[in-house]
């Protein structure tokens, strides 16, 4: 082979194994949202809504309790990775990390929270718009430590990762009666459907250009919301009646979507919807590589989470990739990573 050809040919295999690329044109991940995507950031604050104990972190780098509500890694942490960068998103207010650990980024997520402040209310947790101060300390934070031209540039061409919206059903409006007193579920929908549209236009006036909302799973489809219908009589099924409103919400967030990527210039809103990969996991768990998806790893896996699911309980299951859950209320490392790969092939790789 002629040398010139060679050099060529290596330099295309090259360009297709490094990540660069994808680095260069998604320079970092910023995350928000509630536990479903907390890299830590309630180890910090008053609140019982902890997890930065074990076992959970017992498969994450050296076994480390992190505050994430996994015994691994989480979503974000997967993406971040996909797109060429490091394998974690640390957690903004952990101790551990600076601003110069946060230039490819940075994690405002609290477990707990939701679009309604009455929702993070409830245990004491960030709300949604603290979340968004946040962001606004890290750009200022961020242009003193790269300048404004580089800072520019990483805040319009970062992938903003946003996932949120079970707690404001399970644990305000179905839990307690201010909410259902105020609205019906539908009125309710629209009213997180509208602050999620508030928030992109926010988000976006402060440079975001690259936006994903994850929607919600099939949340009747949890541990905890099966016990507690399986308790009410109905056997151990999925809560449909919650299925059907996570259906409902995510048509609303995805009309939402559509309108704001005509309403505002320059900006690209996706929903990376994770609610029928989750169902196609729960009803068809073998296929998938798991033995069980009725009840969690943690302890008896009907009800813990959190305090509730800690190293003292003997029940915790040896080998946490047999089940889709982790807790009762959040998927495993395994269903995190299968999740988040098809989110990314199937949604998020325009981005690459």
């Amino acid at each position: 082979m002629h040398t010139t050809t060679l050099l060529l040919l290596l330099a295309q295999i090259i360009f297709v194994l490094l990540p660069s690329a994808a680095g260069a044109k998604v320079p970092a991940i910023i995350v928000f949202g509630d536990s479903s995507v907390d890299a830590g950031n309630n180890n910090q604050i008053s609140t019982i809504l902890k997890s930065n104990f074990e076992p959970y972190g017992r498969d994450f780098y050296g076994g480390r309790p992190t505050g994430r509500f996994c015994n691994g890694r989480i979503p974000p942490d997967f993406i971040s990775e996909a797109f060429g960068l490091k394998p974690l998103v640390p957690a903004y207010l952990d101790p551990m990390y600076s601003i110069s650990d946060f230039v490819d980024g940075v994690n405002f997520a609290s477990a707990g929270t939701g679009y309604d402040t009455a929702t993070s209310d409830v245990l004491s947790v960030i709300p949604f718009w603290k979340e968004l101060e946040y962001y606004k300390e890290y750009q200022r934070k961020l242009r003193a430590f790269v300048g404004d031209a580089r800072a520019t540039q990483i805040i319009s061409e970062a992938l903003y990762v946003v996932s949120l919206g079970t707690n404001d059903f399970l644990e305000n409006y179905y839990l307690l009666p201010n909410r259902r007193k105020q609205f019906t579920v539908d009125m309710y929908e629209d009213y997180l459907s509208g602050l999620a549209a508030k928030f992109i236009k926010n988000v976006y006036a402060l440079g975001a250009r690259k936006i994903s909302f994850g929607g919600l799973p099939p949340m009747g489809c949890l541990p905890l919301e099966r016990t507690a219908d399986f308790l009410q009589g109905n056997g151990d099924t999925c809560n449909e009646e919650y299925n059907r409103v996570a259906l409902n919400f995510n048509t609303k967030l995805s009309g939402v979507v559509n309108n704001l990527n005509h309403q505002l210039p320059g900006i690209k809103v996706v929903l990376s919807n994770p609610y029928f990969i989750l169902q196609k996991i729960v009803q068809n768990p073998s296929s998938y590589g798991f033995e069980v998806a009725g009840v969690a790893c943690c302890s008896s896996g009907l009800f813990e989470m959190g305090y509730l699911c800690n190293r003292l309980n003997p029940l915790t299951c040896d080998d946490a990739d047999k089940y889709v859950f982790w807790d009762s209320f959040h998927p495993s490392l395994k269903t995190n990573q299968i999740v988040s790969d098809y989110v990314v092939k199937n949604v998020l790789s325009q981005f690459l």
